[in-house]
């Protein structure tokens, strides 16, 4: 078993969920960054992973890339506070067995790594509806459709593409939160989608981003 989260807190909160599983102490190991999982990796084999995406040396899904391509079979959850669609998918298509969110109880947690270990792939109720939300098509009036995005939307539109958050872009242009937030709904509405990725998907579709 090998944990990869890098908060002291965290750790121990998953260190007595897995105690309480019935995992002995000298059964669990941990690891605070990228370079320590893989070295652990490189030199002991793990029947289940439980990785965070934001270490401090970069991404834990890059880890999960790197890990599936080696062991297919490998369980791995991902136990994260990161709910972004981006985050959500890019670890789901990089191999993830499971998502789950670190705000849930320690019961939940519990539940989704019993379910890993049975064969299961555990995805969090909140992660399930947008992922749902996503893949259902939108049905707005045609008129929508052809509403021109206004200079400042394209600019949101752009750092949205680009990967930024609402906050960040209200930091990066002297704005409001609120306000930023309000013009990407506008953007959603015109362009008649309801996520990041469908907005993105379809203004590149429409010629709208480079």
């Amino acid at each position: 078993m090998l944990v990869v989260e890098d908060e002291p807190l965290i750790r121990q909160r998953l260190r007595d969920v897995l105690l309480g599983l019935g995992y002995a102490p000298d059964a669990l190991n941990f690891a605070a960054s990228l370079a320590e999982a893989r070295g652990f990796m490189a030199t002991e084999p793990v029947a289940l992973a439980l990785v965070d995406l934001g270490l401090p040396d970069g991404s834990g899904i890059d880890l999960i890339a790197e890990w599936r391509a080696g062991d297919a079979a490998l369980p791995i959850l991902v136990i994260s506070a990161w709910s972004t669609e981006d985050a959500i998918l890019a670890a789901l298509r990089a191999g993830a067995t499971g998502y789950v969110l670190k705000e849930r109880d320690d019961l939940e947690v519990s539940l989704s790594i019993r379910s890993v270990l049975r064969g299961g792939a555990p995805i969090d109720p909140f992660i399930a509806r947008r992922i749902i939300a996503e893949l259902q098509p939108v049905a707005s009036p045609a008129a929508q459709l052809d509403e021109p995005l206004s200079a400042r939307e394209q600019q949101i539109l752009c750092m949205v593409a680009d990967g930024m958050s609402n906050r960040e872009i209200a930091d990066g242009l002297n704005l409001s939160r609120h306000t930023v937030e309000c013009h990407v709904k506008h953007v959603y509405r015109k362009l008649a989608v309801n996520s990041r990725v469908r907005a993105i998907s379809e203004a590149r579709s429409r010629g709208l981003l480079g």
